[in-house]
């Protein structure tokens, strides 16, 4: 049995006792997009539910959540800001999940050469022949390549050439040749016409951005929230994940 079929089945037996169909709604940071959507998705499919995703940068998530608006029934956010939500009691501690991981990756539009990043010199070098680069102003990855940039020593020579973007619209300013390439959490490229991933950046500048997930403790639709987590973090969910640029988490 393929293995999304065998997942489906799974799920339909884990949500067997729910008599009804439940409408769902998640709250996600943006950097997992493609994946969560693709996720959620297979879990309607499989279990018959109803679920809306809405996307923000963490922190606006983060600020929803705290306001009680939108009502929210699963979180998919980075795990520092998943775990203050735990601890200002906004998501129920023993439902935290990791769902998985992706690189900082160089995005281009499609067709273009692709620019040597294979080491530190390089990539410094492509940034440098770059006239304008896009990144999230405010996500997680965005805020650590501004940094890099600093660390790099490459403030004063990139500062016109850096443009800091919503994170609903940065890899898509490098699709209309708006920008000539992004820098941010790969997994965001992934499905996204006219882009290309180039790859990770060089090792000795990565970092990871985490992707968790959590239940509302104001949900109405517990035994349904919880099965989608089980659903996120399955063995057989890695196909999905891994096709949106999103390493699973492996215990």
């Amino acid at each position: 049995m393929p293995p999304l079929n065998r997942l489906a089945c799974a799920l339909l037996l884990a949500a067997a006792p729910a008599v009804q169909a439940a409408d769902l709604r998640v709250l996600s940071g943006n950097g997992a997009r493609a994946a969560v959507i693709g996720l959620a998705a297979q879990f309607d499919r499989s279990t018959g539910n109803r679920t809306t995703v809405e996307f923000a940068v963490n922190p606006e998530t983060q600020a929803k959540i705290e306001s009680g608006k939108p009502p929210f029934d699963v979180a998919i956010l980075n795990p520092p800001v998943l775990d203050e939500l735990i601890r200002k009691g906004y998501i129920v501690r023993n439902t935290r999940a990791v769902i998985g991981r992706a690189g900082i990756g160089v995005v281009i539009r499609d067709g273009a050469p692709k620019p040597d990043i294979s080491s530190v010199d390089a990539f410094k070098r492509t940034l440098l022949s770059a006239k304008a680069v896009a990144y999230p102003g405010e996500g997680a990855s965005g805020k650590y390549f501004a940094s890099l940039v600093q660390r790099l020593g490459l403030a004063d020579e990139m500062r016109q050439r850096m443009r800091p973007m919503p994170a609903e619209y940065n890899v898509e300013l490098v699709a209309t040749g708006e920008a000539d390439m992004a820098v941010l959490v790969a997994s965001r490229a992934s499905g996204v016409p006219g882009v290309q991933l180039v790859g990770l950046i060089p090792q000795e500048l990565q970092t990871w951005i985490g992707f968790t997930g959590g239940m509302s403790s104001r949900t109405q639709q517990p035994m349904a929230a919880r099965s989608m987590l089980r659903f996120f973090t399955a063995s057989e969910a890695a196909g999905i994940l891994k096709l949106n640029g999103v390493e699973p988490f492996v215990e």
